[in-house]
């Protein structure tokens, strides 16, 4: 047994840091388990953290990791899983402390859809959609959302 002693800075550091890992059977792939966070993610210590609001940050990370793998002709939605199947475009993502994570987005059709989720019922399925053909370049949400996460933490 090895009993390492840390200092108070180290012990407030680590406690700050969430811990995250991930083993891909391509060395090269990138994953928001290694990515770096976005500042603000890591300003409050996760212990701190409402369930909601710990569970929309990490979604925002996620989310802007998968853009990053995006080529120009498609954009991020959300699949479904479980009930009747569809997709939700993802435009915008919140969360009402201290445990509701809320989607706002469209689907396949075009229609305004929202989906409110308990974080003790979160499951987010990722995945790429076409952009609209008249639109010029895609959407990407999850740059968005790191922004606003700025903005969350001066508030």
């Amino acid at each position: 047994m090895q009993d390492q002693i840390k200092t108070t800075a180290e012990a407030v550091e680590a406690a700050a840091l969430p811990r995250a890992h991930a083993v891909h059977s391509d060395p090269e792939m990138t994953c928001a388990e290694v990515e770096p966070f976005p500042e603000a993610l890591s300003k409050q210590p996760a212990g701190r953290k409402s369930q909601a609001k710990w569970a929309y940050q990490r979604l925002i990370h996620y989310i802007r990791n998968f853009e990053k793998q995006l080529d120009e002709e498609h954009e991020v939605a959300m699949g479904f899983v479980g009930g009747a199947p569809g997709v939700l475009k993802i435009e915008g993502l919140g969360y009402f402390d201290p445990d509701i994570v809320t989607f706002y987005g469209k689907d396949s059709k075009g229609v305004r859809t929202q989906l409110v989720q308990h974080v003790s019922q979160l499951n987010v399925f990722l995945r790429a959609t076409p952009k609209p053909k008249e639109a010029p370049q895609p959407t990407r949400i999850g740059f968005r959302l790191v922004a606003g996460l700025e903005e969350d933490e001066a508030e």
